[in-house]
């Protein structure tokens, strides 16, 4: 043999090993793109080396964040500001943000993202480009900074900070000298513009060829990136309430200019990070970071919500020209509605129902990005600031302490070190750990080593060891940065993890097993037609808690003893309540239930019905779509809906409550199948013969499309009617039909 041949022969080995020993057959990158010589395994393989970037894998590891809104809506109690209030609404007397850094770490979070400026252009920083925001309000004698007071805090309580600041800018529209959509010509600007008296500390420069907003957005961008500390994430959102002049957006510049100031953040809405898709906080069963892209995404200007319902499965990414690592941020508010109202009709997640959607969402290889939005006197809420307390200390009583700590495997899954892990590339793919005592857990924790071999995992499945042999107790689709599974509790000594697909070898970098302790279920109140209450637990308790829903006779269904009781009084249910055994009527009213277990009681659960709706009829529509028929509008069944035919304005239904009230407000419930017919603004008519109509007033209800719930509109003064109409002014998101799932009307 040649030396030449021996060389080719040593390379060809050595290769082979290393391949064995990493599970790599290419370079590792944040993006890769596909050529159109690809087959479809090589699509995979090239799928199994995209990596998060440095900066990403940092924000995944943050975990559990926070969203701050506050500003003129807190004072106006609206959702959406309208660009033209009067700063002096914002009247902060006072501000604690000390109170907000600590509640916040008490709940475990370690990032927290203010909106500098929302939609309506109100800014909360001493901004040199606009006197729209604090400085022109009673605040501090217009000398307040909110952002710094908060920036403070972050540094006393260890929280990195983050900036929302909207592209969407009302009062620039609306203001006549406003710069938004002013049709200026794209020249090349100096960033930041001087200002006279106000010189900068940060002497760095940019030039961009900009027109007159993206130059003021840019400007106000090199403020917030140089004066207020470390910012880790910068915010975006796709919100287009108005648009004006043809005005568009140059992210491309804004990138330039966050990498230059801002190294170590990442920016959501655009390349680093992205949207869930709802601001429900519901998650994918299936949340792959690994994206498909027609185009480069590092040189896109502007990102789509990703809102399908499964993203990056295999048959997606063969599609696609790029392979991006995009992350999800699972986005709620811990109140009904982003900005605070009030303490008495604004409702507040239950701590089950936060920490539910911490364990989905973490556990479930994204982030969860939790609203907690400041009252008028600066300060969280009480019951806000009891829920992140009580969700703090459940998360350190369910994985502050790893049940196979001391346990027999692999020692790179079993060292809480998630830069070391075990390569699975053998035929079997799996791995046994084992106790040396008995252990009782219900939740088991996952994680890849995505930093070196990407999400790779497609399917797995967990077993115990029961009664000397092997049972399934959990199976799940892919794993990425942390997949929490749960189960009902098992007490074992051997634990199995088996993947059963995945893209190449799969690395996994660390397994934990705890123990939650059971609590009562959440639960769910509902009332058909002919007014008859139903009581069961929630379905996704189903899952791992093994109800069995039988809401003819709850209460003896209930696994483990577990019993509700509830009210129909609006007092506060207990263990002495009305014991729920089969369902009841109620004409309208508050009922409000709990399950309980002995001592322990479980959340409580809110539901206020309106008018039953038996009898009632409806006199006319402008229009029905197939398969939509008017009644779904009133049949007491979400899943249902009325929608009107494209093109047949004024969209309007009317009813015929079947006999006189007096009706204090009324509730829409919008359809939730698509994004389609929700009634963004409408006027309610009442009649005295159910052909003549007046009106009594308009409604409006915001951000429809993100959060499809339930809306309440309060009547200024009661009106006596036995017939209604609704009629549809404006259709959010432009639509041509409007929808209704359900209408309820309260009394006095």
């Amino acid at each position: 043999m040649s030396r030449r041949i021996l060389v080719v022969v040593l390379f060809v080995v050595i290769m082979a090993c290393k391949e064995k020993q990493t599970g790599l057959t290419m370079a590792t990158a944040s993006t890769i793109d596909i050529n159109e010589s690809d087959t479809k395994d090589s699509i995979i393989v090239k799928a199994a080396h995209v990596v998060p970037t440095p900066n990403q894998y940092e924000a995944l590891k943050d975990e559990f964040i926070a969203f701050i809104h506050f500003g003129p809506n807190t004072f106006t109690r609206m959702e959406w500001g309208n660009g033209m209030e009067d700063p002096a609404i914002f009247n902060l007397q006072n501000l604690d943000t000390d109170q907000w850094c600590q509640a916040m770490k008490e709940a475990g979070m370690k990032k927290v993202i203010l909106t500098v400026k929302h939609h309506d252009g109100f800014v909360l920083w001493q901004s040199r480009y606009t006197e729209h925001g604090v400085m022109s309000t009673p605040f501090k004698d217009g000398k307040g900074d909110i952002l710094r007071e908060l920036s403070d805090s972050c540094k006393k309580y260890g929280l990195k900070l983050g900036i929302y600041l909207s592209p969407a800018d009302l009062y620039q529209i609306e203001n006549p000298e406003g710069l938004y959509g002013n049709l200026s010509e794209y020249t090349e600007r100096t960033i930041p513009r001087p200002v006279e008296g106000r010189p900068f500390e940060n002497k760095t420069t940019f030039t961009f060829k900009v027109d007159d907003y993206n130059e003021y957005f840019l400007n106000q961008l090199f403020e917030l990136l140089t004066e207020y500390g470390p910012v880790h994430e910068v915010w975006f959102d796709g919100a287009h309430p108005k648009r004006k002049g043809g005005q568009t957006y140059n992210y491309l510049a804004w990138k330039e200019l966050i990498n230059k100031l801002a190294p170590k953040a990442v920016v959501f809405g655009k390349q680093d990070i992205r949207w869930c898709g709802n601001e429900a906080g519901r998650t994918r069963d299936t949340e792959w970071n690994i994206i498909p892209y027609m185009d480069d995404p590092a040189k896109l200007n502007r990102f789509a919500d990703l809102t399908d319902p499964s993203l990056g499965q295999r048959e997606q990414l063969y599609e696609g020209k790029f392979l991006h690592y995009q992350p999800a941020e699972t986005n709620t508010s811990i109140r009904e509605g982003w900005f605070y109202r009030d303490d008495v009709f604004q409702t507040v997640r239950s701590t089950d129902d936060v920490f539910d959607i911490y364990e989905r969402s973490v556990g479930g290889n994204s982030t969860f990005l939790l609203n907690i939005p400041p009252n008028r006197e600066g300060k969280f809420s009480p019951r806000d600031v009891e829920v992140l307390k009580e969700v703090g200390e459940r998360i350190d009583a369910t994985y502050g302490k790893n049940l196979l700590e001391g346990a027999k495997g692999p020692s790179t899954i079993l060292d809480d070190d998630v830069l070391s892990y075990e390569l699975l590339d053998g035929a079997s793919k799996e791995i046994t750990i084992t106790t040396s005592e008995a252990i009782t857990l219900n939740r088991l924790v996952l994680q890849e080593a995505i930093p070196t071999h990407s999400e790779r995992v497609e399917e797995h499945a967990i077993d115990a060891w029961l009664d000397n042999t092997w049972k399934e107790i959990a199976k799940a689709t892919n794993i990425g940065y942390k997949r929490i599974l749960r189960f009902p509790e098992v007490t074992t000594t051997k634990i199995r993890i088996r993947v059963l697909q995945s893209r190449m070898a799969p690395a996994l970098s660390n397994v934990a097993a705890h123990y939650y302790k059971s609590r009562p279920p959440q639960l769910s109140i509902m009332r058909n037609v002919d007014g008859e209450v139903t009581i069961q637990p929630k379905k996704e308790s189903f899952a791992w808690h093994s109800w069995k829903p039988d809401a003819a006779n709850i209460s003896k269904n209930l696994n483990g003893g577990f019993e509700v009781r509830y009210t129909t009084d609006g007092s506060e249910p207990n263990e002495n309540s009305m014991l729920f055994e089969v369902p009841f009527r109620i004409n309208s009213g508050e009922v409000k239930a709990i399950a309980t277990h002995g001592d322990e009681l479980g959340s409580v659960a809110s539901t206020t019905f309106g008018i039953v709706k038996k009898g009632w009829k409806v006199l006319a529509t402008d229009s029905t779509a197939e398969k939509s028929e008017a009644g779904f509008a009133i049949d007491a069944n979400t899943d249902t809906y009325w929608s009107s035919a494209a093109n047949s304005k004024p969209h309007f239904i009317a009813l015929d409550l079947g006999e006189e009230h007096v009706l204090k407000g009324f509730a829409y419930t919008p359809q939730t199948e698509s994004a389609s017919g929700m009634i963004e603004k409408g006027v309610i008519q009442t009649s005295t013969n159910g052909k003549s109509w007046r009106t009594v007033e308009t409604f409006e209800f915001g951000n429809l499309i993100n959060d499809p719930t339930a809306r309440t509109h309060n009547f200024k003064n009661t009106v006596m009617t036995r017939y209604v109409r609704i009629e549809a002014k404006v259709i959010a998101g432009g639509g041509d039909t409007a929808a209704i799932a359900e209408l309820d009307f309260f009394e006095e």
